[in-house]
């Protein structure tokens, strides 16, 4: 086995999957829809970075590696087919680099990402409206990334299947939601012809373990400004911990606990109504076989109206 000198550990895998669990704006995990025939589209910006992680539990640092850092960026795309339902999608481009060591810096597009967001029950309930609502997502690689060079990777190139489930709640302008999420995961192909998890497998298949992952929000939700208090996180069902200054394979167990804060500006009126700017930080505060990351990022994004465009084109005619 290669020794910590030479070791590739671990990434955090929400930070590669950052384009669909933490920049936001009317998304696949909050209780915001789009209206119908309106798109809003966009660019977000994160940048992630780590120089302590968990070895299982064992809480460490590599003088090796230095600072591991990765950089997204990203398009999104979000589109209201009814007021009920929206489809989302996006696609991230990834940068990673450590600031010692011998591992080269990676980079390029990750994996297409595509979301239906249904609401599917809306009632009154003491002074406040509970909404709950139900999405279904899949996600697959765009390019042949190497899956097993982590914390370097870009990604961990499996396709996936989620089932979600979001419960919003507001009184006023206050609220409160929690999001629960199942996450199927494929089979991947690496470029070793065996290797060695707890047992040895001769093989280039590596069987991923599923995971689940939760996101509750509150704060507070106006025309004009949302501003959430965020409490995330994730949990493989499986997977096994690094050894003892061994190096990370992509089907260890990966669990992770984030605190943060997200805010959206909203022009509500005007000659810019329909721009809005996000800005997000979050803090890895508890993880196994992950790395202990600081993310800042931000984003901005505009919302076109077709159904006034068609209503005008309509009347015109």
């Amino acid at each position: 086995m290669k020794s910590i000198t030479n070791t590739r550990i671990p990434a955090l895998l929400a930070g590669l999957l950052i384009c669909s669990a933490t920049l936001r704006a009317q998304t696949d995990d909050d209780a915001i829809m789009m209206a119908k025939k309106n798109l809003c589209t966009g660019f977000m910006y994160s940048h992630s970075s780590w120089n302590y992680y968990w070895e299982g539990t064992y809480h460490r640092n590599n003088p090796n590696l230095g600072t591991v850092t990765t950089q997204m960026a990203g398009l999104m795309a979000i589109y209201g087919i009814t007021p009920r339902l929206n489809v989302i999608a996006n696609v991230p481009y990834v940068w990673t680099d450590a600031s010692a060591g011998v591992l080269h810096a990676m980079h390029g597009i990750q994996d297409l990402s595509a979301w239906l967001k249904w609401e599917a029950l809306r009632l009154p309930v003491g002074e406040g409206k509970l909404k709950v609502f139900a999405a279904g997502g899949a996600s697959t690689p765009l390019t042949a990334y190497l899956a097993d060079y982590l914390p370097l990777s870009i990604g961990l190139r499996s396709r996936t299947l989620s089932g979600r489930v979001i419960v919003d709640y507001q009184l006023g302008h206050f609220f409160a939601t929690a999001t629960g999420t199942y996450t199927w995961r494929s089979n991947i192909t690496i470029d070793e012809q065996s290797y060695y998890t707890t047992s040895f497998h001769e093989t280039n298949q590596v069987q991923m373990p599923d995971m689940t992952s939760f996101v509750y929000r509150a704060g507070y939700r106006g025309r004009a400004w949302d501003i959430q208090a965020v409490f995330s996180g994730m949990v493989t069902i499986g997977g096994f911990d690094i050894r003892r200054n061994d190096m990370l394979f992509p089907s260890n167990r990966m669990n992770a606990a984030m605190a943060g804060a997200h805010v959206k500006y909203e022009f509500p009126s005007g000659r810019l109504k329909g721009l809005s700017f996000t800005a997000d930080g979050s803090y890895t505060v508890a993880g196994r076989n992950v790395g202990q990351s600081t993310m800042l990022g931000g984003g901005i994004f505009y919302t076109f109206d077709f159904s006034r465009h068609l209503s005008t084109t309509s009347k015109s005619n």
